[in-house]
């Protein structure tokens, strides 16, 4: 067939201003191939995610937009950690400055968080929903000098992990106000089924690998078995050990001037274990046990005061946090096939989890002070889910999903220690009253379905309560008891996808969002100390955040093509300010008063584009070409200021080779500047300081490659930064003052050239 070539025209999108001819080369020849493989009907592989609609359903069938990183991926890129898993991913980001904090003094918890959890299109923290096989992880935590992030989880337990951009509360509730990720761990038939569909007794896998970015070695072993026709186990340990982060500073220097990472040991010990029966036809039962630890030992050489000394001057600090997380969870299915219901699915589930903070600092004189800090939720999550099929006529299906979902969630924490004499005698307490977050909601969702058509409204009816139940450490020495708040909230939804052929599908969706307030939001307290003239009010009248977000997309699916491009835009209301600068003067008789509030408004919009070419047969083997990009804008309703949150554009684009015996691959990734007139100089920074706003474009290569060197046993290897680029990353240096950037800033470089490589072997 004869092929028509079609040129592109794209509009200048700010921010970009480099490489503008590969986007138009992108452009042109996947369109042009689009046109030339017009009578191809060959579809491609269809993939199956479980979040978009808490059901298995084809990604191709949802209207929304999504990110899946399957087994596969998650090996050849070797991904460590979930600041490794977004990076490939436009408006998506995780966080991790250098760790630079103080164990005491005025708050700073830079670095301390480690990786503080997703950025999904400008909003991040707590705003994005995290699970692990649909059970909610640990939220993160920060006040004045302690912060607590949100990677208690290790990604060698997780076969598959599943993003969706924009709200997701119709169907998982209160903090899927900008999106939600869903971690999926492994199930025994993934090491014993074989190529031919039988299932063996026993499989597993061993992996061990390193990383040159942080000097990590890490060792996985799974082994699996099946006990009987109806029962099969698993059990996987994995370990590691590693240093800190890398960086291209230069600076050694034992206090605040320097710029080589702070002397940092990390560990890391995890387990899974599961047991899946299925009794007879129509049941299928997994009991999941998980154990996640994570260590860390820092020498804070940038604490240390720089001469001339004073006898309260700092000489050393030290710090070890641990972050540790058990769960377990009853997973029922049954195949009903009743009038009410095809499908029910029940789970019951237990975790806890436990932070620990503990600093040393030695004065020039000799004496030492200690601060130890404890944060702890221990939550229970319930839910009941059916689903059901009705015919309505020869086109047209109905796919109804209802359920129950119940959580409780006890948090507490303790600030503990003790200063040297003559300072005054430090206070253990709390910051914030225990209080028990508790939820239960009602939801629905009906899919229409035809043979073109896909209409998918939904709701959901929430309930929540954050209860104080206890003021014992608050109240005293806080002046007023905790209080307690509940509210109710409804999550609609609606989507429609419209199958034009085989080849193209359009879609749109409305969803809703909402966020409550949590208990450091609501009752964070404190009170000057001396050398901190500052203090924290409790806001007992926070509202709840909530979002509409509108978004529409294209996708095609030819031979050897495939792209999806959406555009969307999300209006946020009630927005929480955590610690908002209220009054004050930074003296002992007019102190800094801050308090966490609602602010007006927010804006955020933008467009994600993202495929795939397939070039066909190239020598011995095949060459594709994937390729993603991404930009956001967003705004202040109240003010016009940008959102400072919102992660500059992005562009990757590679070139992968694979053969039977070997794959190599080329990916580019392209940071746009963070543009001047899209930053609020002012904002998550204290009063006088100005954001660090110098963060140029840069673009990075990395060399990888898979070397099967038989069945069942693989060599992965990459040279991460090829060229050795010096280069920042927006979402690291939010919260950097202009100031402090003048000695500082090489801190937050990322890592230079560097190789990761890894063996897998199956058996």
């Amino acid at each position: 067939m004869k092929s028509t070539v079609t040129f592109l025209s794209i509009p200048a999108f700010s921010g970009w201003k480099i490489i503008p001819g590969v986007l138009v080369f992108c452009g042109v020849f996947t369109l042009a191939h689009a046109q030339s493989t017009a009578d191809v009907n060959t579809p491609t592989l269809k993939v199956v995610v479980v979040s978009g609609s808490r059901s298995e359903q084809s990604l191709d069938e949802l209207p929304m937009s999504m990110e899946v990183v399957n087994q596969q991926a998650l090996e050849e890129k070797q991904i460590g950690d979930i600041k490794e898993l977004a990076a490939d991913m436009p408006n998506v980001s995780v966080k991790h400055a250098p760790a630079r904090f103080t164990v005491t003094g005025a708050g700073n918890p830079t670095g301390r968080d480690g990786n503080t959890g997703f950025t999904i299109r400008g909003l991040g923290g707590n705003r994005v929903l995290m699970l692990v096989d649909g059970i909610r992880l640990p939220r993160s935590y920060v006040n004045g000098n302690n912060a607590f992030g949100r990677d208690a989880l290790s990604l060698d337990l997780v076969k598959r992990v599943e993003l969706v951009r924009g709200p997701s509360s119709v169907l998982y509730g209160s903090d899927g106000l900008a999106g939600m990720v869903n971690f999926i761990t492994y199930e025994p038939i993934d090491f014993l089924a074989t190529d031919d569909g039988e299932v063996r007794n026993l499989g597993g896998r061993v992996a061990a690998g390193w990383s040159g970015d942080d000097d990590t070695f890490k060792v996985a072993t799974t082994v699996a078995g099946r006990a009987s026709e109806t029962l099969q186990w698993l059990v996987t340990a994995t370990t590691q050990r590693g240093q800190a982060l890398n960086n291209m500073g230069t600076n050694d220097a034992a206090n605040v001037d320097r710029t080589r990472p702070n002397p940092q040991n990390t560990t890391g010990d995890s387990l899974l274990a599961k047991l899946v029966a299925r009794p007879d036809g129509v049941q299928k039962h997994i009991l999941t046990v998980e154990h996640v630890n994570k260590n860390s030992d820092v020498e804070l050489l940038t604490s240390r005061v720089k001469p001339p000394l004073v006898a309260a001057s700092v000489v050393g600090e030290n710090a070890r946090q641990n972050l540790s997380r058990d769960r377990i969870t009853w997973d029922a299915h049954y195949a009903l096939n009743a009038a009410w219901a095809d499908h029910l699915q029940t789970v019951l589930s237990l975790q806890n989890s436990d932070a620990q903070d503990n600093g040393r600092t030695t004065r020039n004189d000799g004496k030492v002070r200690v601060r130890d800090t404890t944060y702890a939720e221990h939550a229970w999550q319930a839910s009941v889910q059916a689903n059901k099929t009705l015919p309505l006529s020869r086109e047209w299906s109905q796919k109804i999903t209802y359920g129950l979902d119940y959580t409780s969630t006890e948090i507490t924490s303790w600030f503990g220690g003790y200063d040297p004499a003559p300072l005054t005698a430090y206070v253990p307490k709390k910051y914030f009253p225990d209080s028990r977050d508790s939820s239960i909601a009602a939801y629905a969702q009906s899919e229409f379905g035809s043979e073109r058509w896909r209409v998918t409204p939904g709701l959901r009816l929430e309930s929540f309560a954050l209860d104080v139940i206890s003021q014992a450490g608050y109240a005293p020495p806080a002046t007023a008891p905790g209080l307690s708040i509940s509210g109710f909230n409804a999550s609609p939804k609606l989507g429609a996808l419209y199958q034009i052929d085989s080849r193209w599908a359009v879609y749109g969706n409305y969803a809703s969002g909402f966020k409550a307030p949590n208990a450091t939001q609501l009752n964070g307290y404190f009170d000057p100390s001396p050398g901190i003239n500052a203090r924290l009010l409790p806001n007992p009248n926070l509202k709840s955040e909530t979002s509409q977000n509108f978004e529409l997309g294209v996708r095609t699916r030819f031979e050897r093509l495939s792209l999806e491009v959406a555009a969307f835009t999300g209006r946020y209301n009630q927005l929480i300010v955590d610690k908002k600068l209220m009054r004050g003067s930074n003296t002992v008789a007019d102190p800094y008063e801050y308090q966490t509030v609602n602010i007006d408004n927010a804006t955020i919009w933008g467009f994600e584009l993202k495929g795939r070419m397939d070039w066909g047969r190239v020598g011995s083997g095949n060459l594709s070409m994937p390729f993603t990009l991404g930009q956001a804008r967003g705004q202040d309703d109240g003010n016009g200021r940008p959102l400072n949150s919102v992660d500059p554009a992005m562009l990757t684009l590679g070139l992968h080779y694979a053969t039977a015996a070997w794959t190599l691959r080329l990916d580019m990734r392209h940071h746009a500047a963070k543009n001047a007139d899209d930053i609020d100089v002012t904002a998550g920074v204290k009063a006088g300081s100005f954001q660090f706003s110098d963060v140029p474009a840069a673009t990075t290569l990395d060399l990888s490659g898979q070397w099967r060197i038989r069945k069942g046993l693989r060599l992965n290897a990459a040279i991460i930064n090829l060229t050795d680029r010096k280069y920042w990353l927006w979402s690291d240096v939010q919260g950097l003052t202009a100031a402090s950037a003048t000695t500082q800033a090489d801190a937050y470089t990322q890592p230079g050239r560097h190789v990761n490589v890894s063996l897998v072997m199956d058996f």
